[in-house]
Parts: structure tokens; sequence; C-alpha cells
């Protein structure tokens, strides 16, 4: 079996406004509605099986290390992404927008 950071690429697909990285037939998904100085995380779309082998915390790590890169505002509001971001609170904090605490 490979190993889950060699086989996922994620793209943004700006026209769907969504992050994705496709795994053998399946798809993974970050929606997002961007607003002039943040970025909300709306809906996290993930197959049972791939989260089961952890392809969801990787996504979403990956995506989290790519907005800290890019030094964007975000704002998770769907439950997955919530979760991965208060277990995960001291590294990405910086991403949340002032006055913001989830």
């Amino acid at each position: 079996m490979k190993n889950v950071e060699e086989t996922l690429e994620i793209t943004d697909n700006d026209f769907l406004r969504q992050f994705e990285a496709k795994v053998g037939d399946c798809l993974i998904k970050l929606e997002y509605a961007q607003h002039p100085r943040k970025l909300f995380l709306t809906k996290f779309v993930i197959d049972e099986d791939l989260c089961k082998r952890g392809y969801d915390s990787k996504f979403l790590e990956a995506i989290f290390n790519k907005f800290l890169e890019e030094e964007k505002r975000v704002l998770p509001t769907c439950s997955e992404v919530v979760k991965f971001y208060k277990s995960h609170r001291n590294k990405y904090k910086c991403l949340l927008p002032t006055g913001i605490n989830l």
C-alpha cells in the first residue's frame, strides 16, 4: 500500500470553489466561500473508507499548511474542519481572523 502523503495531490477548483484530491475513484473535497479578507471553509466531503485510512487529517493538514504559507485568514464552519482545527490549534491559530475564537 502506498503512503498517504505520496498519493495525495490537492488542487484548488476555483469554478466549484473547493479544494480537491482524488484517491482511486473517490474525490475528497473541501468547499469554501471566498470573501475579501477571509475564506470560509463550509463543507468537507470524504468517503468513510478514506477517512478510516487517515486521508481526512492528511488532506486537512496539507490544506492548512498551504494557508500558513500564503498567510490566508480562514474560518472553519463545518464540524469536521472545526474539530481538526481545535486538535491543531497551536499550529494554526494565526489563521483565524482577528477577534474570532473556536
